[in-house]
C-alpha cells in the first residue's frame, strides 16, 4: 500500500474558534508556487501523494478536450464542475449528451439528488428522485461519453482503469504533474483518481491556470480556453452562493476544490496553491487558500475579506453568530 499523509507531518492550517474559545483545529499540508511556477512556501508534507478528488477535474476535463471532445464555453466549464444541480446545471449536462447523441441513461456516475437546496426541494414537491444528470460529477461524465463518441471507444465500461479514455486521462495528468501516479483509486462519482503529490498537484494546476490560448501548443491553448470559460461562467463549477463559484466571481480567481478537503486554487497573476486537510473537512479549505494568495501578494487584503464574509465561515450559538472558521495564520 502507499505512503500516506501522517499527521505528524501536517501543519495547523485553520481553526474553530467559538465564544473565543478554539474548539477544533484543521491540520493539513499546503503548497505555494510563484507565477513563475517556483515553489515559496510549503506548509507540512506536500511529497507524500494524496488523491486530488474532484480538485483533479480540470486535468480530466483537459484530456478529454485534448482527445477531440468539441466543448467549449459553459459545456467545457460544466466538464470542470462539481455542479448543484440546479435546472440550469442539467441544461447544459444534456446539451453535451445530445452532441454525443447519448441520453442520461449513459451516464455511469450514482444517482443523487441537487446540491443546490431549493431544486431539491422542488424536486421533492414534483414526486422526483435521485437521478444521475443531477448528480455533481455529471458534467464530467457526460464530457467522457462525449470524448468516447468523437473517438469511436466505447461508451460501456468508460469508468474502467483500463479503457482507452481513462488511460488517455492518466497520461495527461503524469504529462502535467510531472510524477507517475503513485495508485489508482476509485471516486465517488465511479471514475479513476490518481494518487498524486501535492506539490505535483500544485505543478499540474499552476500550468493549466497560466496557460495561454495564444500558445504555440495545443495542449496549452485547450488549457488557456478551459480556465477562461470557468472565470466567464463561475455558476457552472459550483452553484449560486456556494465557495468555488463566490471567489471565481468576485476574485477572478481559478478554483476548484475537492472532498475530502482538498482545493486548488490560482489568482489572476499566476500565483498558486494546493492543500490537503488532513481530516477531510473542506470548511475551511477556501478561507486558507484564499489567504495563503493575500500573504504572498497575490490578492488584495481587503479584497480577501470582502470574499470570506460571503463564505459559510460563522460559528452559531443561540441562533447567534458566537464565532468563525479562520485561516491558523
Amino acid at each position: 500500500m502507499p505512503q500516506t499523509l501522517a499527521a505528524a507531518d501536517a501543519v495547523e492550517l485553520a481553526v474553530v474558534e467559538r465564544s473565543g474559545f478554539v474548539e477544533s483545529r484543521h491540520v493539513g499540508s499546503a503548497i505555494v508556487l510563484d507565477a513563475d511556477g517556483l515553489s515559496v512556501a510549503a506548509l507540512g508534507d506536500t511529497v507524500t501523494p494524496i488523491l486530488p478528488r474532484s480538485s483533479l477535474k480540470p486535468i480530466q476535463a483537459l484530456a478529454c478536450v485534448t482527445a477531440g471532445a468539441p466543448l467549449e464555453g459553459e459545456r467545457l466549464a460544466l466538464a470542470t464542475a462539481s455542479h448543484s444541480g440546479t435546472d440550469r446545471h442539467v441544461s447544459v449536462v444534456r446539451d453535451i449528451l445530445d452532441a454525443a447523441a447519448l441520453g442520461e441513461d449513459a451516464l455511469a456516475c450514482p444517482p443523487a439528488w441537487p446540491g443546490d437546496q431549493a431544486t431539491r426541494d422542488e424536486v421533492v414537491r414534483e414526486g422526483g428522485e435521485p437521478s444521475r444528470i443531477r448528480m455533481n460529477c455529471s458534467g464530467k461524465h457526460a464530457a467522457m461519453l462525449l470524448t468516447c463518441v468523437v473517438n469511436d471507444w466505447p461508451t460501456d465500461g468508460y469508468l474502467a482503469p483500463e479503457h482507452p479514455l481513462q488511460v488517455h486521462i492518466r497520461e495527461v495528468a503524469e504529462r502535467l504533474v510531472g510524477e507517475r501516479a503513485a495508485a489508482t483509486a476509485i471516486d465517488g462519482c465511479g471514475a479513476p483518481v490518481f494518487a498524486l503529490s501535492l506539490a505535483g498537484l500544485a505543478k499540474a494546476i499552476h500550468r493549466i491556470g497560466t496557460s495561454s490560448e495564444r500558445s504555440p501548443f495545443a495542449l496549452h491553448r485547450s488549457a488557456g480556453a478551459l480556465v477562461r470559460a470557468v472565470r466567464e461562467h463561475p455558476w457552472t463549477i459550483d452553484g449560486p452562493g456556494r465557495a468555488d463559484t463566490i471567489v471565481i466571481e468576485r476574485l477572478g480567481v481559478f478554483a476548484k476544490g475537492g472532498a475530502e478537503g482538498v482545493m486548488v486554487m490560482v489568482a489572476p497573476d499566476g500565483t498558486t496553491v494546493a492543500l490537503k486537510m488532513l481530516d477531510g473537512s473542506g470548511r475551511a479549505a477556501t478561507a486558507v487558500a484564499l489567504r495563503l494568495l493575500e500573504r504572498h501578494g497575490a490578492l488584495a487584503a481587503s479584497d480577501v475579506a470582502d470574499a470570506m464574509t460571503r463564505l459559510p465561515l460563522s460559528v452559531s450559538g443561540g441562533g447567534q453568530v458566537v464565532g468563525a472558521i479562520r485561516p491558523a495564520f
